[in-house]
């Protein structure tokens, strides 16, 4: 039943949510099919979704302002001068990781034979490509060569990033010679473009930028946030009558931009049919040469995926007596892929470092017997099975978390070398707290059983999984626990060196044990890395796995050294990751290793309404601590009122939990109930202020995004000359005030792209009227899921929500993880 916000305390045991629900920004929250081979029904808008939301239309995830992506960042810091440096040098150190793995990437494309030139020029596997797309598109037969297994390319190290303190905190661009950046400014007032393009332009295209521009005013496309309308604006005002929809210039950068925009909402690549069909969207007269010019001059790269039906044998080879003709040749379907290089080769390292996981014998790391007398209590299944392979799945919600805690103390009671990284700074502290409780338990038991002569590593206790039935009500163990502390208005966790489990590191070795993966792969956080570049670990489990995009995934997996376990876990049912790709799912459906589904349920009403949700049901729940609240609203007004009367009174007033501990979702950042308007409400009524500094005012919540796809909760400390002054999990930094606009935003309201990854003791949902359409099952689960102890959902979409629970998936991703790995490992079974 619902309540109204304003009794709230007064509330009956309530129920479940009712019919009407939210919705994801385009392109944001897909979860699609298991194959990975479809795109959505209407090409053109599907590609170009990512570049509508960036121009910020309110809902969407792409730009680095608009970014989706929660929090992975940051270790804390004392105080100090030294230590601050230190802290803050986390963001450069992660640009220089990636920038690193770009120039791994810009090797191997020079290793390639010859150079690319109209497609007569192709060489080797590129011209066999070629010929195979224009064979399947003239109702040929592709060459049987194009299908011959690949050699694995070479694995390559990567080297350790320097840790070095660095005087910029936030991830700023590359700084860019004023002289540069005033002809690039030149050109673009000549071409009647925004002159405030002139840096980031300068940046993008490099040396000789105001060049390009005028060779190519296409090039304007590059930007991030510019359309083809306003490039085509920028070309006529520059090129006069020698511009076209045919210009072949034009053509090439449409194309490379459709896939840019894909890859904003999650594609690795896009079938051919579909990138002709956006491209006529668009007006390319000539959608075909269109993408043969940029596979020519190797803006994108082209790929056959043979379509094998699932759990069909292989396909039989000819006999002798077939000969070499036609006849005996054997039918098999492919699909035609056109993707950017970038997530190309990415997605390949990625199959190719998982191969060499899964057919690599791990270390000699004690006896099976070791392993087979610590595998007790819910984690033993997990246990056995990360025993005998070198990678392992493991699914569950929020309370099988524990599950994974124990593996990593009963791995490290062997003597292994385990480093484990969440998503965010809340996950890592979140899984550091259950480390601890599973070694504290694993001492305590080793105590117990001290005069027993043959006691078995690790632990033996029942209880060394943190609570096989649940995580402990009154402790930090897990989802509910009311021991949660929140540091002021940031709502960040943690002790007061904002290390995660409470200021005492030292305890289970936090400081390389558990870090977060943005930290891990930059850097710095965690175990180091090796003469060779690769990780000081023997065990790697990734939390949140379904937050891994190809790239940062493909990172990980090359930084693994031979004989090293990876173990990625998460729950299958939240929204995939803010970049390209869907590793986790792809992973699942390949089976290409062996899968822990986690028996551990969620606790109290919370957890059973979100089980539900993933099995799509909307289940009334019996809240008698109302736990779950219904909040009937009428129109967006209405909503934006209760929404702050339910953080600013009713909440605290009713459950005792503070404005600070609660976290406002809502589905985009733009409209009515949009972040920007919610944030605006919520800021005039809870620190209210003139806003000097861009806005903010020290005390206000914010978002900050250090890079595309990640968000950092925090609040304003305090701005300067220096820039704005953040503290961000715990660790102060500082942002520039050119970068203020793009990197930060209030945080009292955040979307569930935002928000996933991390949990408040108290949620406020809310579900717009507009929303209703965008509505989809991952992005019900996760927003409902940011709720530990309280939920309140404002409700105002009538029918959509129990509607889209039981039938919208995410829209489907189209990825080649599935057909890579089928090539290099064997399906599990």
């Amino acid at each position: 039943m619902t309540t109204d916000p304003a009794a709230a305390e007064e509330t009956e045991p309530v129920t479940g949510p009712e019919p009407g629900g939210p919705g994801a920004g385009p392109g944001a929250d897909d979860e699609g099919s298991t194959d990975g081979s479809r795109v959505s029904a209407d090409p053109g808008d599907e590609a170009a979704a990512g570049a509508t939301d960036a121009t910020d239309t309110g809902s969407g995830e792409g730009g680095p302002s608009e970014s989706e992506g929660p929090a992975a960042d940051g270790a804390s810091g004392d105080g100090t001068a030294a230590d601050t440096a230190a802290q803050l040098s986390e963001a450069e150190a992660e640009l220089a990781a990636q920038r690193e793995f770009r120039e791994r990437i810009e090797r191997r494309k020079a290793e390639k034979e010859g150079p690319v030139q109209a497609g007569a020029r192709l060489s080797g596997k590129a011209a066999d490509l070629l010929a195979a797309v224009r064979a399947v598109e003239s109702g040929g037969k592709p060459p049987a060569s194009v299908f011959a297994e690949p050699e694995p390319a070479p694995r390559r190290s990567a080297p350790e990033p320097e840790r070095r303190p660095q005087a910029m905190p936030s991830a700023t661009p590359a700084p860019v010679a004023s002289e540069a950046v005033d002809t690039v400014r030149a050109v673009l007032v000549e071409g009647g473009a925004p002159e405030a393009l002139a840096a980031q332009v300068a940046a993008v295209l490099g040396e000789g930028a105001d060049t390009q521009l005028r060779e190519d005013p296409w090039q304007l496309l590059r930007v991030a946030g510019v359309r083809p309308e306003q490039a085509d604006g920028f070309a006529r005002a520059l090129l006069g009558a020698e511009c076209g929809p045919d210009d072949e210039r034009r053509g090439r950068a449409v194309t490379v931009w459709l896939l840019e925009q894909a890859a904003l909402a999650g594609h690795t690549a896009l079938e051919a049919q579909a990138l002709h069909a956006a491209l006529a969207q668009r007006s390319v007269p000539d959608p075909e040469a269109a993408v043969q010019s940029a596979l020519a001059e190797g803006d994108a790269l082209v790929f056959q995926d043979a379509l094998d039906e699932p759990g069909a044998p292989p396909a039989p080879a000819p006999s002798e007596d077939e000969g070499e003709g036609e006849e005996g040749e054997v039918e098999r379907p492919v699909r035609v892929l056109i993707g950017l290089e970038r997530y190309a080769l990415a997605e390949e390292s990625l199959a190719d470092g998982l191969a060499r996981v899964v057919n690599s014998l791990p270390k000699e790391d004690g006896s099976a017997a070791n392993w087979e007398s610590a595998a007790t209590g819910s984690a033993a299944e997990l246990i056995r099975a990360v025993a005998g392979h070198g990678l392992v799945l493991h699914t569950g919600g929020e309370a099988s978390r524990a599950e994974p805690a124990a593996l990593a103390a009963t791995a490290r009671s062997l003597g292994l070398r385990v480093c484990a990284a969440a998503h965010t700074p809340d996950g890592r502290r979140r899984f550091a707290a259950l480390l601890a409780s599973a070694e504290g338990a694993g001492r305590g038991a080793a105590s117990a059983s001290a005069s027993d002569p043959s006691p078995a590593p690790g632990f033996g206790a029942e209880d060394e999984t943190g609570a096989p039935d649940g995580p402990r009500p009154g402790t930090d163990d897990g989802p509910g626990g009311p021991a949660r502390t929140h540091d002021g208005a940031a709502g960040t966790h943690g002790g007061a060196s904002g290390r995660p489990g409470g200021g005492q590191p030292g305890d289970v070795g936090t400081d390389e044990t558990v870090t977060t993966v943005a930290g891990l792969l930059a850097g710095a956080e965690g175990p180091g890395r090796d003469a060779d570049g690769m990780l000081r670990t023997d065990l790697l489990i990734v939390l949140d796995a379904p937050q891994l995009d190809v790239e940062s995934a493909a990172m990980l997996a090359e930084s693994l050294p031979d004989g090293a376990r990876l173990v990625l876990s998460g729950d299958p049912g939240v929204l995939w990751s803010a970049g390209p790709g869907r590793v986790f799912a792809d992973l699942l459906a390949a089976r290409a290793c062996p899968q822990v589904a986690s028996r551990t349920p969620d606790p109290g009403p919370i957890g059973e309404l979100v089980s539900g949700i993933g099995i799509g049901e909307l289940n009334q729940v019996a809240a008698p601590g109302k736990e779950v609240v219904i909040v009937p609203v009428r129109d967006a007004g209405e909503a934006v009122h209760r929404t702050v009367q339910l953080i600013a009174d009713s909440v605290p007033r009713a459950i005792g939990i503070p404005a600070e501990q609660t976290q406002v979702i809502t589905p985009g950042h733009g409209g009515a109930v949009g972040t920007r308007a919610l944030n605006t409400a919520l800021k005039e009524r809870l620190n209210p202020g003139p806003g000097r500094f861009g806005g903010f005012d020290p005390g206000d919540r914010i978002a900050y995004s250090p890079a595309p796809g990640r968000t950092v909760p925090g609040h304003v400390v305090k701005a300067d000359a220096d820039g704005l002054h953040l503290e961000c999990a715990g660790v102060p930094v500082v942002v520039p005030k050119e970068r203020v606009e793009q990197t930060v935003r209030h945080g009292w309201a955040l979307t569930a792209h935002q928000a996933v990854g991390a949990r408040w003791p108290a949620a406020v949902v809310v579900l717009p009227g507009d929303a209703a359409q965008a509505l989809t099952r991952p992005w019900i689960y996760t927003a409902f899921g940011r709720a530990e102890q309280h939920l309140s959902v404002v409700h105002g979409v009538d029918q959509a929500l129990p509607r889209a629970v039981a039938e919208v998936a995410a829209k489907p991703r189209t990825t080649r993880l599935p057909a890579l790995l089928r090539a290099q490992v064997p399906a599990a079974g």
